[in-house]
């Protein structure tokens, strides 16, 4: 414990001379720019100047993507005001003190013009002008291109990688906290590459710098030994162009350090390895064919009369025994990936290797396609950007996150078949035509069109499949013309509409949950264990889904549940506490004003004595403490009297909406589903004050 509380200690201290480092290093610029420096200052400030030039390099040289050296272009400035200060500086004692010799201006000065150029300032001019023009003209002006072009290309590419991600997102491939790391990677490299774009520039104007100060340096040196000192102009000249060109090479080697540390930077690729491993990867160990050939045309060169033999020989000799290592280690890495482990199964006798497929997860919702589908389902395919779009429909309309729709080719299936499963279970399957739309008929007179007589999947529908060509022939008789991947995602909704009990599960109630925690965590506190546990909560919320029910407005739900609920309540005495809560959304959702003042809700309701007896087993089964059961008989019944019902609603173009009393409203719905029929029930305590409500059937 102690321990721990010393290394926090110490982090917080080292955080906190990080935080001076900044202002630190830019106090410092800015004295050196101002402050006369003594010549050993100078020694120490130029040796860490190409220090820090180095590491910046080597930084750049390990990294393995370009955005883990996010800071470089805040470095690149602050080096090259380092630089610039540096200058100033040298170029201040020059001037004042260089009459005293070649090491007046520091040891580091003297022995670059001295050791580096071998003491001749012509030789030292052309060095500095040839480090120069590689710094201005190759590296620094490639890097800019570079950076420039990269800044541009992610801009532009941008939104398409947003919409990448937002795909997906709604096909279930990543979450919601792996969107939002992607999204900021996305932003990061714009504003990464933009930044490099303009701190390319500072390079540019370093070498433009550099030439102005070290003329203005021997101009001035010229002018202050000859008129100030009393030197002869030869010595003048000698003595203030070493130390010029000396202060120029000392400050441009680091700049070319940097330049080189850029250009690394904005040149590399998009795999995520360090340089040293991709050059020797894709040069060497991915090259081998090209080290053979190398090695051949290195050893004829070397015997040609006149050419050096000896060094081209050698460098022949080196390459094919680098092409012999390598070629080697890839036999054996051959040899032993196809040879078989004790774990594997081999092809002799009855034995056979198992397709990993074939043991794969079952899935929620699944959908496996004939290969003439698989087209539909590339990156820009319709087919993908429609099942995206309805994952995210059925998710804004139910109120939680539908799992996600898991695509797989099958050879079984025809060619253009498909087959819609859930949990693995087939619920529905079709077939359609790539190059063809689908003309579904609208009504029982419209006469035949030329096409492949088929049923519509969905709605049973006369239909038929026609060329492409005919589409406006088929709208002018009356058919609806729709494309095969609309055919499939509807038919999908369909299926999925019908089985959302199924798709809902824990996990899609403990994200409702850690939703609802963030939001109104005291809530949910009220509710959770005191009113139901979080199993008997999800099947609650599998109810009200069963029943089409958005759980989009969770505070409602979990207020309607702290107010209203109590310990030890059933299932289904929530989901009318609930529901009542609704009321107002539930009738929206089924019968939405269209109107001002708005129009009486049309209904179907019970007669009398039918209702009566509903009434009767509920009351019944509330007595005995069990659930409510009808007669095989009165069941078979009631159906057939609803769906009758409900089809002469939807011949008079109404909605078809159940109304009942409170008592029986749940027990009926469940009823009803048990026979099939999916129909919205509502008790008259759901519907609000403002909404009236006018019967328009009577159920016997």
């Amino acid at each position: 414990m102690v321990a721990e509380e010393m290394r926090g200690a110490t982090e917080s201290r080292w955080a906190g001379y990080q935080a001076l480092m900044g202002p630190v290093v830019l106090v410092m610029i800015l004295g050196m720019i101002v402050v006369p420096l003594p010549p050993i200052l100078l020694d120490v400030l130029f040796t860490f100047n190409i220090t820090f030039a180095l590491l910046v390099l080597f930084a750049a040289f390990y990294i393995r993507k370009p955005l883990d050296f996010s800071a470089f272009p805040t470095i690149l400035l602050i080096a090259t005001l380092l630089r610039l200060a540096l200058n100033v500086a040298a170029a201040r004692v020059i001037l004042l003190y260089g009459y005293r010799g070649d090491q007046a201006a520091g040891v580091v000065i003297e022995s670059f013009g001295r050791f580096v150029v071998g003491g001749n300032y012509v030789v030292g001019i052309v060095v500095f002008a040839i480090l120069i023009i590689i710094n201005f003209v190759v590296i620094t002006k490639g890097s800019t291109r570079i950076a420039e072009v990269t800044a541009r290309f992610s801009l532009d590419a941008m939104p398409g990688k947003q919409m990448a991600i937002d795909a997906d997102l709604n096909a279930g491939i990543i979450n919601q906290e792996q969107a939002k790391k992607r999204r900021e990677i996305v932003s990061a490299e714009s504003d990464f590459y933009g930044s490099m774009d303009g701190a390319s520039k500072f390079v540019r104007g370093d070498a433009i710098a550099a030439i102005m100060i070290i003329l203005i340096n021997l101009i001035g040196g010229l002018v202050v030994g000859v008129f100030q000192h009393g030197m002869s102009l030869s010595h003048a000249a000698h003595t203030y162009t070493l130390l010029s060109i000396g202060d120029g090479l000392v400050a441009q080697i680091p700049s070319l350090v940097i330049s080189i540390a850029a250009g690394i930077l904005v040149s590399r690729g998009g795999e995520d390895a360090e340089m040293g491993h991709l050059v020797s990867k894709q040069i060497f160990i991915g090259n081998r064919h090209g080290l053979l050939v190398t090695a051949i045309i290195l050893g004829v060169t070397g015997i040609i009369p006149g050419m050096p033999h000896w060094a081209f020989l050698i460098y022949a000799a080196l390459t094919s025994a680098l092409w012999f290592v390598l070629n080697d280690q890839h036999k054996r890495a051959i040899l032993v990936s196809s040879a078989p482990t004790p774990s594997e199964p081999t092809q002799d006798g009855a034995d056979a290797v198992i397709d990993t497929r074939i043991l794969r997860p079952i899935e929620v919702i699944g959908l496996a396609i004939g290969y003439q589908i698989i087209p539909m389902m590339q990156t820009d395919g319709e087919l993908q950007k429609r099942l995206n779009l309805l994952r995210r429909r059925i998710s804004e309309s139910a109120g939680f996150l539908l799992p996600a729709i898991h695509v797989h080719d099958d050879l079984t299936l025809r060619p253009g078949g498909y087959r819609i499963e859930i949990h693995g279970v087939e619920e529905a399957r079709g077939e359609v035509y790539a190059d063809r739309l689908l003309a579904v008929s609208s009504g029982a007179n419209i006469p035949p069109i030329e096409g492949i007589h088929t049923i519509d999947p969905v709605y049973g529908a006369s239909a038929y499949w026609i060329g492409r060509e005919r589409s406006d022939d088929a709208e002018l008789l009356g058919y609806t013309v729709i494309d095969a991947p609309t055919v499939i995602t509807t038919h999908l909704h369909e299926v999925i509409q019908q089985h959302m009990d199924e798709v809902f599960g824990l996990r899609q109630m403990q994200e409702l949950l850690d939703l609802a925690g963030q939001r109104d965590g005291k809530l949910l506190e009220a509710v959770l264990p005191r009113i139901a546990t979080a199993p008997k909560l999800a099947k609650v919320f599998r109810e009200l889904v069963m029943e089409r029910v958005s759980l989009r407005d969770m505070s409602i739900i979990l207020e309607s549940l702290a107010e209203d609920g109590r310990e030890g309540m059933h299932t289904g005495q929530m989901v009318e506490v609930i529901r009542r809560r609704l009321g107002r959304q539930i009738l929206q959702s089924v019968a939405p004003e269209s109107a001002s003042p708005p129009t009486p809700v049309q209904v179907a309701v019970l007669d009398q004595k039918l209702e009566q007896v509903l009434v009767t087993s509920v009351q019944t089964a509330q007595g005995a403490g069990t659930q409510p059961a009808l007669e095989p008989s009165v069941l078979l019944h009631l159906s057939q009297a609803v769906r009758q019902s409900m089809k002469e609603m939807e011949e008079k173009s109404i909605q078809p909406l159940l109304m009942v009393r409170d008592e029986v409203r749940y027990p009926l719905s469940v009823w009803l589903r048990s026979a099939g029929l999916f129909i919205p029930v509502m008790a008259f305590s759901e519907i609000p004050g403002d909404r009236q409500v006018k019967s328009v059937i009577e159920v016997h």
